[in-house]
């Protein structure tokens, strides 16, 4: 084995042993939150042109000019009576939404938001992108098929 491969291996290893068990968490929820936050307020722009478009007055009940609107919608999904089919296998049933949106979050780690500020820097992103991409798909698939 050549050194310059060794040394490319020490330099990996001593990266990875630098980071602390709190800082990966902390660069996870730093991608994560704000892009939680990013579409739930642009559902509420869409919500607020929508009514602008049909003349009806929009989302503007909960806090100033409505921007606790996608808290309130958050709360109100976490509360809903969940609703499922008497012959549905409920464990997968309840999974199946779960692990697609988990996908489409995972699929978020290789796509880099700067210069350097990627959660994982791998060298096959585009091919790990399009399969977990792919993957979100059997979500759907096993909500319909326990439903039986």
């Amino acid at each position: 084995m050549s050194s310059s491969s060794e040394n490319v291996k020490q330099k990996f290893f001593e990266k990875r042993k630098s980071k602390t068990y709190i800082a990966v968490p902390a660069e996870i929820l730093g991608i994560i939150l704000p892009l939680l936050l990013g579409v739930a307020f642009l559902v509420l722009a869409e919500r607020k042109v929508m009514a602008f478009v049909q003349r009806r007055k929009g989302p503007d009940v909960v806090g100033s000019f409505g921007l606790l609107q996608p808290l309130a919608d958050g709360l109100k999904l976490i509360l809903k009576e969940p609703i499922s089919p008497s012959s549905a296998n409920f464990s997968l049933f309840r999974m199946a939404p779960v692990a697609t949106f988990m996908l489409s979050l995972v699929a978020r780690a290789v796509v880099p938001f700067d210069y350097g500020m990627v959660l994982s820097d791998s060298n096959i992103g585009l091919l790990y992108l399009f399969a977990i991409s792919s993957l979100g798909v059997y979500g759907i698939i096993t909500a319909g098929w326990s439903s039986n």
